[in-house]
């Protein structure tokens, strides 16, 4: 059974840095993207910065583009996400999703069988 647990979230100030990390356990498809989503009220889930498993190419939303960055420790199942300069409209819920291919690219939500539960940032102006 596969599991991703987010945690990391909390309050930040605007400019400030926070980083997220996604514990991935009974995952072992390499040949797919492990990736950061997030999600505000009223809004579609969005990707923001994705990591393909097998080679460790990273790609990343326009809107977080030199701000955000995402690794993975592969002894500890670990993805993270380093935030900095964050922005109030960074705001939202971050969820870390897998299963994605190189044929569905991986901004695309649906292409996800996997998700964690999510974990709130706040950034405060």
């Amino acid at each position: 059974q596969v599991q991703l647990v987010e945690s990391g979230g909390g309050s930040v100030q605007a400019g400030g840095s926070r980083r997220l990390s996604c514990v991935s356990s009974g995952y072992t498809d390499n040949k797919t993207f492990m990736t950061w989503f997030r999600q505000t009220p009223g809004k579609e889930r969005e990707g923001v910065a994705a990591l393909y498993i097998n080679t460790g190419a990273t790609y990343y939303a326009d809107s977080v583009a030199g701000r955000f960055t995402t690794s993975r420790d592969n002894s500890k199942n670990t993805l993270y996400l380093q935030m900095d300069r964050l922005k109030s409209e960074d705001s939202a819920v971050y969820f870390c999703a897998a299963g994605a291919t190189i044929w569905t690219g991986w901004t695309s939500r649906d292409a996800y069988k996997y998700w964690g539960q999510g974990t709130q940032v706040t950034v405060s102006s």
